[in-house]
């Protein structure tokens, strides 16, 4: 694809908040009509009403499990907008905590909403994407992907497999005009992080954090350049590489990440209380 997206249609799941907000807000600067999906039609609506008065908003209240519902998105968003030219699925979810201390349900949810979702929503957008000829799925993965976190186990599962499936689907795709990528960041300066600031683990923070608008513009990137993936920030994919690939090493450098990461951990917990104080006054 090109960088030109006027007119062009951009679905995006979890697109009310973080990434998916900030992912909606710069290609509404680009001309594209959005199609944003959430399961809060409050928050759905904060967002359209921010962007409208810039392009054309459709949004979507729903669960990104119910496979009806995800069926249905693309046949609402080509009748809305003719067409259907980007997908990105940005909706996740996480439940913290080592795999015997978190519910088997909550397991199960990682999976579904992280892996089996973005799954059927390829699937179901495929067609759709085929008919606009030049197209592009983006897939929010994780560094948690490229190397797993204790006490994260299932959320690491579920983005090894999303890359997993992201670059099969990207060869099963060679020369159809569809662009297959994903972006794995680190830790984000959003609420899905910052709001649990206290479950999640040490060697988390051990790395820079992104903001998200630094994400949503590689999503924007990878629509248009020839790249699998991008690791955020670079260091750190090449951190997480090294860790693969030697192992023994990536053993004796934790120690010293988990200080790491205790130190940034705790200064952000100190200015997140301050912030809170200030709002109090």
């Amino acid at each position: 694809m090109d960088r030109n997206f006027k007119g062009k249609t951009v679905v995006i799941t979890g697109g009310s908040e973080g990434v998916g907000a900030a992912t909606a807000r710069k290609f509404a600067t680009l001309g594209a009509n959005l199609v944003l999906v959430a399961r809060s039609k409050k928050n759905l609506d904060l967002i359209a009403a921010e962007l409208r008065p810039q392009t054309k908003v459709m949004t979507v209240p729903m669960d990104v499990n119910d496979a009806v519902a995800a069926m249905n998105l693309f046949k609402k968003a080509q009748f809305e907008f003719g067409g259907v030219h980007v997908l990105v699925n940005n909706a996740g979810y996480h439940k913290r905590g080592k795999v015997e201390t978190v519910p088997p349900e909550e397991l199960g949810r990682i999976i579904d909403v992280n892996l089996r979702a973005p799954i059927l929503l390829c699937r179901y957008a495929l067609p759709y994407l085929r008919e606009a000829g030049s197209a592009a799925i983006i897939n929010v993965a994780s560094l948690a992907g490229r190397l797993p976190v204790a006490g994260a186990a299932t959320y690491s599962a579920s983005k090894f497999g999303l890359r997993a499936f992201t670059f099969a689907l990207a060869d099963e795709l060679a020369g159809s005009g569809i662009k297959l990528a994903a972006v794995s960041p680190g830790p984000i300066d959003t609420g899905f992080i910052m709001s649990n600031i206290d479950d999640v683990a040490d060697v988390t923070f051990s790395q820079p954090l992104s903001t998200a608008d630094e994400v949503a513009d590689v999503i924007i990137e990878l629509c248009c350049n020839d790249k699998r993936e991008r690791s955020m920030p670079p260091v750190s994919g090449l951190l997480t590489t090294t860790g693969y690939l030697l192992p023994k090493f990536m053993k004796l450098l934790r120690p010293l990440m988990i200080k790491k990461g205790q130190r940034v951990k705790a200064k952000l917990k100190a200015q997140l209380r301050a912030q809170g104080s200030n709002k109090v006054q």
